[in-house]
């Protein structure tokens, strides 16, 4: 293994973890998730660290794995735990109430609010990364937002 690589995934892992986490809802699940990204990640590593658009790639098959296991219903979701994926900014109780939350949501309307409000990610971003329409990135949106803004007072989260 590179030392290149190795520090890729020593500085990007947490995030990736991250990530992972709200978008699968359990601990375990996410950490096979960022595995199997990384490992394949490693298998291109070389043109990847060329062009330098390692972590882009890492992310592209982290949730086209995560869309794969959702179409295969092979996973289960349970209580949360471990991580914290909003961040320190807003306090414990909100997050374990966001956290709930979007575990009600179905699976494709958590990665479109993952990748748009937790990743910051545009709508056409979102729309390559999930390989989904631009239109169906902004009824998804929309449709999330309405049932966490149900479910939740962590308005302010989502707002832009």
């Amino acid at each position: 293994m590179s030392i290149e690589f190795e520090e890729f995934v020593r500085t990007r892992t947490p995030a990736l973890l991250r990530s992972a986490y709200l978008l699968t809802g359990d601990q375990q699940l996410a950490e096979d998730l960022v595995q199997s990204a990384l490992a394949r990640t490693h298998r291109s590593w070389a043109k990847l660290h060329r062009v330098g658009n390692a972590e882009a790639y890492t992310r592209k098959v982290l949730y086209h794995l995560q869309v794969a296991w959702w179409q295969r219903r092979r996973f289960r979701e349970g209580p949360l735990e471990g991580t914290d994926p909003a961040g320190p900014s807003v306090d414990h109780a909100v997050r374990l109430d966001l956290q709930r939350a979007l575990l009600q949501l179905p699976p494709r309307q958590r990665a479109v609010i993952v990748l748009r409000f937790f990743e910051d990610r545009t709508e056409a971003e979102t729309a390559r990364l999930l390989e989904i329409s631009v239109g169906t990135v902004k009824s998804q949106t929309t449709k999330a937002l309405a049932r966490l803004r149900r479910l939740t007072a962590v308005e302010e989260v989502f707002t832009r």
